[in-house]
């Protein structure tokens, strides 16, 4: 009887070692995405990746600018859940999700690229509107105008 408790407990330790952090799992989800795409990203501290294809040659920015950019977003799977169109849409960095308060400041005006953003950084857990919860964001994204 013992050895029979000792084999559960022994399994229920090791299953738990193989359990991920929600965080851990997103991570791999953009590691597997980059990887699958043949795409290279510089990892923030806060998880947040960043693709600069254009930097840009315009204005700056910061987390509290207003800016005009132009983008679409999708999951990981290439399903679009939002776009903006070619004119781009204007708004102050600190009243959109925090992977773009983070992310957009890294291009200036002119600049494009890849912002793969994990969910807490994005929706969170609750998610919002047709974005499930705990969902890895891919944007790209255009700064058109920093107003």
């Amino acid at each position: 009887m013992r050895s029979i408790l000792f084999i559960c407990a022994f399994g229920l330790t090791l299953s738990s070692c193989n359990k991920l952090t929600q965080a851990e799992k997103e991570d791999l989800t953009i590691q597997n995405y980059l990887s699958d795409h043949g795409l290279t990203a510089t990892k923030t501290e806060s998880g947040l990746y960043i693709i600069v294809n254009e930097l840009g040659n315009g204005a700056s920015c910061n987390s509290n600018s207003d800016v005009r950019v132009s983008y679409k977003g999708y999951y990981d799977n290439g399903e679009v859940f939002d776009q903006s169109g070619s004119n781009g849409v204007e708004f102050n960095l600190q009243n959109v999700i925090k992977g773009w308060t983070e992310g957009i400041p890294h291009f200036k005006e002119d600049g494009e690229g890849i912002l793969l953003i994990p969910s807490h950084l994005g929706y969170g857990s609750a998610g919002k509107g047709s974005v499930p919860g705990n969902t890895v964001l891919i944007f790209n994204v255009k700064l058109i105008d920093v107003l």
